[in-house]
């Protein structure tokens, strides 16, 4: 959800209970306030001087947290994306302060009127985020594609960089971007589809009022968005793959949709109307979905959620990490002003890639638990926000009917995918079977309990 206009204020009660309910922190401690204020005047020392380099940033025209700058150079047939990340490790030193408590959030956590981060604002929107008002220290990696977009990690060094542009996505054009990132990124999407990759990227829900009634929309990933996924997607490849060969390291892991939920999404794809024919897989229909499309995008959300969660795990002695979606071997190493993990990837990386040994490996055998505990608590704020956002666009809309399919029944009743708005919901079974068509009338819509309720229209 990204834009909220609430003028009856029922979402901004409802987000205040829901940092109460999960007992979001507020303010940092004092003590990791202060170190965070001495280490931001940190000069940056032991780093190359890179700033000669056009890096820039792509991000949403709002955000102030930017992990990633980047540049692309052609080198014969091949096109070498240096990528910078923030380096988040020059400032937060292993058993400080800052670190006790990112080890305790895990990641940032974001809600419609405002974000949990990481590491205070001090660090994370100023002195360590890759803005263009000065110098920034950096770990810059060196990943070469070559022309069938495989992504290899030539090099990684820290260095000081130069952000010559804040591009956003909502008003970027692309003469504005470097040369090469079309081809680059052209290259990347290519070698997704000839691994069969079923990378979905759903759209954002969004909440609007529109003549005093609330408006439940879905917002697809805008053309630079997309894009801007495929520089940070094969950046993570390269990491995951030199940290495999030097068998250390933290990956990034998600299996394939049971097929009970494959069958759940067929309903659900007759409830948006689209045509899914039985014998095309759902990756191939993956495919060709458009989120410009707003059944398309409703699918893509639905997609997104009958995905088993991905998880964390370290490097095994005969094992080979796999993340699905992805169809290879994957890491994160890009966002290490919004997840902890990264951090230690990053550094990991690093040792690996100007051959040193990586620092106390055992600290990957600690971080899944960590993170998966963040990832479990980010779900299910994000949960509970989407279903505090259906129950407000219904209210006020108690005794209207809507068009409904039933994607599957359980112990707890039939599960049905609401036509129009795109919303979930239960109601009780009565007979009913996957895939039936009904008619069902809203009882109830509580935004205080963030809860609807449906039954069957006579």
């Amino acid at each position: 959800m990204r834009t909220i206009v609430d003028r009856n204020c029922l979402l901004g009660h409802g987000l205040a209970l829901i940092r109460q309910q999960f007992q979001l922190p507020g303010d940092f401690p004092a003590e990791v306030l202060a170190e965070a204020e001495a280490v931001a005047r940190r000069p940056i020392g032991e780093h190359a001087d890179a700033t000669q380099v056009d890096f820039v940033t792509l991000d949403p025209a709002q955000s102030r947290d930017l992990d990633q700058a980047f540049a692309i150079e052609a080198a014969g047939s091949d096109l070498l994306l240096h990528y910078a990340i923030a380096d988040v490790g020059w400032f937060v030193a292993p058993g400080s302060a800052l670190d006790r408590e990112a080890w305790l959030r895990g990641t940032s956590y974001y809600l419609p009127d405002g974000k949990v981060p990481l590491y205070p604002s001090i660090l994370c929107e100023g002195a360590v985020s890759l803005l263009p008002d000065g110098e920034r220290a950096a770990v810059v990696f060196t990943v070469r594609v070559d022309q069938a977009g495989e992504a290899k990690l030539d090099g990684m060094r820290r260095a000081r960089i130069r952000s010559r542009a804040k591009l956003a996505y909502e008003t970027v054009r692309e003469d504005e971007l470097p040369a090469g990132f079309a081809e680059l990124t052209d290259r990347v999407e290519a070698a997704e589809l000839a691994r069969r990759a079923a990378r979905v990227e759903p759209p954002e829900q969004e909440v609007v009022q529109d003549n005093g009634h609330f408006q439940l929309q879905l917002r697809p990933q805008s053309w630079a968005e997309r894009k801007n996924a495929a520089l940070s997607l094969a950046t993570n490849l390269a990491v995951a793959d030199a940290l495999l060969q030097a068998k250390t390291g933290l990956f990034r892991t998600m299996g394939k949709p049971q097929d009970w939920a494959v069958k759940r999404l067929r309903h659900t794809a007759r409830a948006l109307g689209l045509d899914w024919p039985k014998p095309e897989s759902l990756e191939q229909l993956e495919r060709r979905l458009d989120p410009e499309r707003p059944a398309d995008a409703a699918m893509m959300l639905a997609i997104r959620r009958a995905s088993p969660a991905a998880g964390y795990e370290p490097y095994r002695d005969g094992v080979k990490p796999w993340h699905a979606a992805v169809a290879a071997t994957y890491a994160h190493a890009t966002a290490p002003l919004r997840r902890l993990a990264d951090r230690y990837v990053v550094e990991a990386a690093l040792a690996v890639a100007n051959g040193q040994p990586a620092a106390d490996p055992g600290v990957f055998e600690r971080l899944p638990d960590v993170m998966q505990k963040a990832d479990a608590l980010s779900g299910q704020i994000a949960h509970a926000v989407i279903d505090l956002a259906e129950a407000v666009v219904l209210t006020g809309r108690e005794g209207s009917t809507f068009d409904a399919v039933v994607t599957d029944v359980d112990e707890r009743g039939a599960r049905i995918q609401i036509c129009s708005p795109a919303i979930v919901a239960r109601i009780k079974t009565d007979g009913l079977k996957p895939g039936d068509a009904l008619r069902v009338r809203l009882d109830s819509a509580d935004a205080e309990r963030r809860t609807v309720q449906f039954s069957i229209a006579s």
